[in-house]
């Protein structure tokens, strides 16, 4: 069964997956890539199909039905496939992302939870279970660090309270030297911004301290072993050496230049991640940042890739656990997005 070919627009998406059975054949071929298995009976061939409901198949030899949406974010969900489709194809086309306010419009559904919740769960899709860790041959070497998120400004004293720790790793990589053109300015004398270097694949995840078992065991599941690591000279850092990391540990001492020399990458990221979190989404509280997290990552990830990101989504989230309406909303924190 061959792949089907990505949208590249809109009129591509609604001519590709204009209602529920063309987004049910689909999740058929994600699920079953060389055709349909009865995951009871173990029977091969053409399921039988129901038309009043499209994700479900019925195995020919023991009559047992299949659930193209178990096992996935979709699970348990009354919303049609074609609105998940479509939510999916806006949560990786639109470039910036969107607020869940904005979700709800587009959709056009009648609750703002539902809307939130179906961007949480795709959310939950953009985490691969078994992701490789970066830092491999193709990376210079990788930058981590540390920053400060969120918090309150108002009604207990000066400065920002209750902020969460958010812990980066990103690979550093080398642009090639640019080729000759007759188009070139001969009298230019401008360098590459940062020596040619630009981020690779990034990892993001909410830290509970600063302690050497947080940042050390965040270093281990993120990058391989053997790659050179920059941190700056916190404590914290400083096992990595033993635990077969090439570490250079740089003591900034509040210096610009330093840190612009050393670490630049990883910089420049925490600032796109602060300005998407309050541009967008006006603000997260603590309970749903790591998600948020998760969404930056997957976009960052896929940026000279944009188009498939979709098909990746979809894909991941095939294999993703579900989770439910209470799994979102355990705390009993106010699910709205900051205003």
């Amino acid at each position: 069964m061959t792949a089907l070919p990505f949208p590249k627009s809109l009129p591509d998406f609604q001519r590709l997956f204009p209602d529920d059975a063309a987004c049910a054949r689909y999740l058929e071929q994600v699920r079953f890539r060389s055709g349909f298995v009865c995951p009871s009976c173990g029977a091969k061939g053409e399921p039988g199909r129901i038309g009043t409901r499209p994700h479900v198949l019925r195995c020919r030899t023991c009559r047992k039905e299949t659930r193209l949406m178990a096992g996935t974010v979709m699970q348990d969900s009354h919303t049609p496939l074609s609105t998940w489709f479509w939510a999916a194809y806006l949560v990786s086309s639109m470039t910036p992302g969107m607020s869940a306010v904005q979700f709800q419009r587009q959709l056009g559904l009648g609750r703002y939870e539902t809307a939130f919740q179906i961007l949480h769960k795709l959310r939950q899709g953009m985490v691969r279970p078994d992701r490789d860790r970066i830092g491999g041959s193709s990376s210079l070497h990788v930058e981590v660090d540390e920053t400060w998120v969120g918090g309150r400004t108002r009604g207990e004293g000066r400065g920002k309270h209750h902020q969460t720790l958010v812990v980066a790793a990103v690979e550093v990589r080398t642009r090639k030297p640019k080729e000759p053109s007759p188009f070139d300015d001969p009298h230019s004398k401008a360098l590459p911004r940062r020596g040619g270097r630009y981020a690779g694949r990034l990892r993001l995840a909410v830290a509970p301290n600063r302690t050497a078992k947080t940042l050390t065991g965040f270093v281990l599941d993120s990058v391989e072993p053997g790659a050179m690591v920059v941190t700056d000279d916190w404590a914290g850092y400083d096992g990595l050496t033993k635990l077969g990391y090439e570490h250079l540990a740089v003591a900034e001492k509040n210096d610009p230049r330093v840190a612009e020399e050393y670490l630049p990458i990883v910089h420049l990221i925490f600032s796109n991640l602060k300005s998407w979190l309050l541009g967008v989404h006006h603000g997260v509280g603590p309970q749903h940042l790591q998600a948020y997290l998760d969404e930056f990552t997957f976009r960052f990830n896929r940026r000279f890739y944009p188009f498939n990101a979709f098909r990746s989504l979809l894909g991941i989230a095939a294999d993703t656990e579900a989770h439910t309406y209470a799994d979102l909303y355990a705390r009993g924190d106010d699910l709205r997005e900051s205003a």
